[in-house]
């Protein structure tokens, strides 16, 4: 924090973070995308964390399909793979459940309980418009390129 002269008030000194770290923040913001949807797909098909709404889960249902996509997704967004069309089938994947799952409940995302089905579906068309960052299978792989 600074203080500005003669005033007493203190403001944030925003080059405490440098431009140069955003590439390296995209990385950490697909990871951590990638493994909150990871942790939804274990639960669907390993039961870890046991999540009763996931007890009995029919495979071949919206829910079931989803944790496919959860599981194989997360994975390959952790890992850094495929990461641009993975973000986008993802974003598409959580748009698709906001609208099933959440908006029959209210228009209100504060009372459908939607906020981060929202946050995924933009967090990763952001990340589908951005790249994987540095760290990433895919960036190793276009160094390596002729």
């Amino acid at each position: 924090m600074m203080h500005r002269a003669n005033t007493g008030e203190t403001a944030m000194d925003l080059t405490i973070i440098p431009a140069s770290w955003a590439p390296r923040l995209l990385s950490v913001f697909r990871i951590c995308c990638g493994l909150l949807l990871l942790q939804h797909g274990i639960a669907k098909f390993f039961k870890v964390p046991a999540v009763p709404m996931f007890a009995n889960l029919d495979y071949s249902s919206m829910f079931g399909i989803a944790g496919f996509f959860e599981l194989i997704g997360g994975a390959l967004l952790v890992i850094g793979l495929f990461t641009r069309p993975t973000a986008f089938i993802l974003s598409g994947m959580t748009a698709v459940a906001y609208f099933y799952a959440h908006a029959p409940r209210s228009f209100f995302p504060l009372l459908n309980g939607g906020e981060t089905v929202i946050l995924f579906s933009f967090g990763l068309l952001y990340v589908a418009a951005a790249g994987p960052g540095p760290w990433s299978i895919d960036a190793t792989r276009s160094r390596e390129s002729p």
